[in-house]
């Protein structure tokens, strides 16, 4: 069984920078065909962030672009998030996402992913 565990989270102000981790257990990380990082704020809905395929091509929701980096480290078997530049609105639980299969779905869909992490808090002050 995939299990996604996530860490990084924490308080920064406005302009600072998080790294977030998420460390793939049961099987590899090349196993997944793609990897992605969702949030989700309260009374918005889960939002798409950032998606890594196994191929390495990327793809990101425009209000991150150019602040967010998504990355792997396939010995480590992790997945990671460097977030640069953030501001309050990127305040958000994040969670981590893998799927061995694409189906077709849209990159930054939850559909399109089928194992999920517990999440990791992320606030930032203004």
């Amino acid at each position: 069984q995939v299990q996604l565990v996530e860490s990084g989270g924490g308080s920064v102000e406005a302009g600072g920078s998080l790294r977030l981790s998420c460390v793939v257990s049961g099987n590899t990380i090349r196993a997944n065909f793609m990897m992605a990082w969702f949030r989700l704020a309260p009374g918005k809905e889960r939002e798409g962030v950032a998606a890594m395929r196994t191929d390495g091509s990327t793809t990101y929701t425009d209000s991150v672009t150019g602040r967010f980096t998504v990355s792997k480290d396939n010995a480590k078997n992790t997945l990671y998030l460097q977030m640069n530049s953030l501001k309050p609105e990127d305040s958000a639980t994040y969670y981590c996402a893998a799927s061995r299969y694409w189906y077709g779905g849209p990159w930054l869909s939850s559909p399109s992913y089928n194992n999920w992490g517990q999440g990791t808090q992320v606030t930032v002050s203004s």
